[in-house]
């Protein structure tokens, strides 16, 4: 892949952040925990379920310390920092920098829109992370 290329990818995916964070913020999607409360993100609602949310997986960090990034490369603005064993929602997923042979990054919403790595976030349930 050349340079130019990369940069492209790199230009088209931080774009997609900007143009997300700026117009899919909501205090549905801003809630840090995880299963049932009023802030839960469509999941687990009995009967009742937000088609709107359909689109988001989950996923739980296995490093020790995660830091979640302004755009999908390690050299970004930390914005948050996840431990192991948090339980996150994946919002999309998204061709960034390698991190241990991995290219793959995901879009997390929780709190506050983050990229994070997918080398050290396992996807749990049945949903598939989307393309960004």
């Amino acid at each position: 892949m050349s340079l130019r290329s990369t940069l492209i990818r790199l230009a088209t995916a931080t774009a997609a952040c900007a143009l997300v964070s700026s117009v899919a913020v909501s205090p549905a999607l801003a809630d840090d925990e995880w299963g049932g409360g009023d802030g839960d993100p469509g999941f687990g609602q009995g009967g009742e379920h937000d088609h709107d949310h359909d689109r988001l997986a989950r996923g739980v960090v296995t490093a020790e310390t995660l830091f979640l990034r302004s755009a999908p490369n390690r050299g970004s603005q930390v914005i948050r920092v996840a431990h192991r064993g948090d339980r996150v929602s994946i919002f999309c997923k998204t061709p960034g920098q390698s991190v241990d042979g991995d290219n793959i990054w995901y879009l997390l919403p929780d709190g506050t829109w983050a990229w994070g790595a997918a080398r050290f976030i396992d996807v749990i349930g049945h949903e598939q992370p989307r393309w960004c």
